[in-house]
């Protein structure tokens, strides 16, 4: 897609929007960690309730994202999470796991949108009217909703398997590949939180 014709589908967007369609925005977190599940989030935007400061999660502040994350859960028409666990990702692959825990998002809404709006350029299965965005969590308040909204959970549920498995860092890195997160695998091993389809995860435990 063209500039021009991304500046038009967002020109069409915001007509839909004033005319009162519903859209949800879906976005993901987690494609690229050696640990942990990944986790997409779904939001309906109440354009009575405007939320400021909405931006691509990973251009904002932990504590700003934490605020925004619980402005977007108060405010917001209807939210959900989903996730696709570890088992899924070996299984299926980060792709399609990610393409499931976007799914799962958007049936776990409470309201039906008229659209779905998707951060990237792969569409899940929906019997719903879908958009693929792409860079949409730079572009569109709902991506931008969705994108936090996934990240701090995430992070916080990487947060509390910290606790759990202690000298891994997982509150730190939370699960990226990171030299930290290396060379503590090498130095305590495999949980089975990591993913054993991840090349860095299977090349240790082919040595082991």
């Amino acid at each position: 897609m063209t500039l021009n014709e991304q500046q038009a589908l967002l020109r069409r967007l915001q007509r839909e929007q004033a005319a009162g369609v519903l859209h949800a925005g879906v976005d993901e977190v987690g494609r690229g960690p050696l640990a942990g599940p990944v986790i997409s989030a779904a939001v309906i935007l109440d354009h009575r309730a405007p939320i400021e400061g909405l931006a691509d999660s990973k251009k904002l502040s932990e504590s700003r994202r934490e605020q925004l994350c619980d402005h977007i859960r108060e405010c917001a028409l209807s939210w959900a999470v989903g996730r696709a666990e570890v088992a899924e990702i070996d299984r299926l692959n980060i792709l399609n796991a990610s393409l499931l825990s976007m799914r799962r998002a958007v049936e776990a809404l409470e309201v039906t949108p008229d659209r779905v709006l998707v951060d990237g350029n792969r569409c899940p299965e929906l019997t719903l009217e879908m958009t693929c965005i792409v860079k949409g969590d730079s572009h569109v308040a709902q991506i931008c909703a969705a994108s936090i909204l996934a990240k701090v959970t995430r992070d916080r549920e990487m947060v509390a398997l910290a606790e759990e498995y202690p000298g891994y860092g997982f509150e730190q890195h939370k699960g990226y590949p990171t030299a930290q997160h290396r060379e503590s695998l090498r130095r305590l091993g495999v949980t089975p939180h990591h993913r054993r389809s991840f090349r860095p995860v299977a090349e240790l435990i082919a040595d082991d």
